[in-house]
């Protein structure tokens, strides 16, 4: 059983839903990009109990308001949003659990409040955003942003409504990784049913995010900060493609080298079976260490 909760915000409200008692240790559990809360639904019930686990949406996303009108999304903004949540809560230390983006804004939240931040769990992530080798690159993803925000609002798009049926199968198709099951459970928290049928909750702003970005030097150094409380998960077929990464991204083959060396006293860095969406699709396959992972009282569990 789990229980819904809002926290005001400025310009509407972010909402969360909440598993175990509320005295328990916190966890707060970050979903990824254009997701929502329910990624989490079919993992927690196997997490140990006696924890409180609250899994929020981040603004634009799931049952959160939009931001106003004109806002963009950057993507300290959702490290505010933590940051209000946490605060609503009246939390001053707590566990986060992020997946794929959730995973960027809960390292981008540890550096900034590592006195805040018991244990660190991520999922299909690093941590953190790796910055474009190429600077033309870099800049083009600036401009990007701001010309998609005009876009957009120029053409004051109505969300499109699609039948049940529809709106699955285009969730599917932009996401291959997702099984059935699991993008069925992602609906239910990310549309909204009309007259006309489903329409996505998510802000089409959110497409326009702008992030933060850092080089492989600079992400050895955060992650040196937070030492002894970082587990990280990664899936055999997801996005960062553990036996691939020589063929798929230098900057991570890198960064998995400085794991292997100067960090391997300091984060534990598991790989399993699965897809990008494991600890949705496959929980079983997740929580066994991420419960060992909680459970051991000296932050560095025993794999």
């Amino acid at each position: 059983m789990f229980s819904e909760l809002k926290f005001p915000v400025p310009w509407g409200h972010v909402a969360a839903k909440a598993w175990g008692p509320s005295e328990g240790q916190p966890v707060l559990c970050l979903h990824g990009w254009l997701d929502n809360a329910n990624t989490f639904d079919r993992l927690i019930p196997l997490l140990p109990k006696g924890y409180y686990y609250v899994a929020m949406d981040f603004s634009g996303h799931g049952l959160s308001s939009h931001r106003p009108a004109g806002a963009p999304y950057h993507f300290l903004d959702y490290v505010t949003d933590v940051r209000r949540v946490a605060a609503a809560l009246q939390w001053r230390r707590f566990t986060l659990m992020g997946h794929s983006m959730g995973g960027s804004v809960a390292g981008m939240f540890c550096f900034l409040y590592p006195e805040m931040v018991d244990k660190l769990i991520l999922l299909e992530n690093l941590g953190f955003l790796l910055a474009p080798e190429d600077t033309e690159a870099w800049l083009e993803s600036k401009r990007v942003v701001i010309d998609r925000l005009l876009s957009l609002e120029a053409k004051q798009q109505t969300p499109r409504a699609r039948s049940p049926e529809a709106a699955l199968e285009r969730l599917l198709e932009a996401n291959s990784h997702l099984t059935a099951e699991g993008g069925a459970v992602l609906l239910q928290r990310g549309a909204t049913e009309t007259p006309a049928g489903l329409v996505y909750n998510r802000d089409l702003r959110v497409r326009t995010q702008s992030r933060e970005y850092f080089t492989v030097e600079q992400c050895v150094k955060l992650l040196q900060k937070i030492q002894d409380r970082v587990l990280i998960i990664v899936a055999h077929d997801g996005l960062l493609v553990p036996h691939k990464l020589h063929t798929k991204n230098q900057f991570v083959k890198a960064l998995r080298e400085a794991f292997d060396t100067t960090l391997k006293e300091h984060i534990q860095l598991v790989e399993v079976p699965g897809s990008h969406f494991v600890h949705l699709n496959e929980p079983e396959v997740v929580s066994g260490i991420i419960s060992n992972f909680l459970t051991v009282q000296n932050a560095r569990a025993r794999l």
